[in-house]
């Protein structure tokens, strides 16, 4: 199954075979305290400094989240689109949990954007999912509810289920166009959890072959040596199905942890892009 994002003039696709799609997560002011300082007083600077950064790194898509404390987190969202399409021509994928703010970054968006995202609470669905379909973008989908955030992986497939018939059924996405997040959480707080994550990519890999995307960094969080735990887990997700995540590209551990991964699993074809890469560093240590 493929998704496929565009921008005004680029389009990505993820999915089986394709190579492994690089999220970067930069552009969030979460745990930022100066970006947010500057967020408050409408300064966007930064954002160019993080586009440049990702881009340069080898980020396919770029998140965008705007949602700093007391900031005009609407406007700023609107704003931060058009800036970042304004320098690049990669896909966006738009970042908030405020309705408002997600319809003022899909208008101001140009092309077909990732959602991030919705959980399985009604609430939360009938008001997102109308957005998604009007705007005809793709749609990032949580398998938690009102109820729980399940531990259980046959739980989430139950949820993950669930979202696949309300997004197709009742608002007529395509089933394409739905990404499932398998929910990554922190190995520091429990040495069962990730086994749990991967267990879930490879359920609904198995019984939906849904393009699955997570936050790369949850899984690490509170440990040292993070992007050596990140380097590690995300070869094993992809194995199992995982075909996207929301990662540091800043992190040439990770980065190359999936280039090494897409070789192996035959995703780049005659070890082209792996090649290429090296031949990249070469040339970069000798200039």
């Amino acid at each position: 199954m493929q998704t496929v994002l565009r921008s005004a003039s680029r389009e990505v696709v993820i999915g089986d075979g394709q190579p492994f799609c690089i999220i970067g997560e930069r552009i969030n002011p979460t745990g930022r305290k100066i970006f947010q300082e500057q967020l408050r007083a409408g300064d966007l600077s930064r954002v160019e400094i993080d586009v440049a950064e990702q881009v340069a790194g080898g980020a396919m898509v770029l998140d965008v989240n705007m949602g700093a404390p007391l900031a005009d987190e609407v406007e700023l969202l609107s704003k931060a689109v058009k800036l970042v399409q304004s320098i690049t021509d990669l896909p966006i994928c738009i970042d908030s949990s405020v309705i408002d703010a997600l319809a003022a970054g899909l208008e101001a968006y140009e092309g077909k954007a990732l959602v991030n995202s919705v959980t399985a609470e009604e609430e939360r669905l009938d008001a997102i999912l109308p957005l998604v379909k009007h705007h005809g973008a793709a749609i990032i989908m949580l398998p938690n509810d009102e109820e729980e955030i399940p531990e259980d992986p046959k739980r989430r497939l139950e949820l993950a289920g669930r979202l696949v018939d309300v997004a197709t059924g009742r608002y007529g996405i395509p089933i394409e166009d739905i990404v499932i997040d398998p929910l990554a959480m922190p190995i520091g707080a429990d040495t069962t959890l990730v086994s749990k994550t991967l267990e879930t990519i490879h359920l609904v890999k198995e019984r939906f072959g849904l393009n699955m995307t997570l936050g790369a960094s949850n899984v690490s969080f509170g440990m040292p040596d993070r992007a050596g735990i990140g380097s590690a887990f995300l070869p094993m997700a992809a194995t199992l199905g995982l075909t996207s995540a929301i990662m540091d590209a800043r992190s040439p551990a990770l980065v190359q942890a999936v280039k090494a991964a897409d070789l192996l699993l035959d995703h780049d074809p005659w070890g082209a892009g792996w090649i290429a890469a090296h031949r990249a560093k070469q040339a970069a240590s000798l200039g």
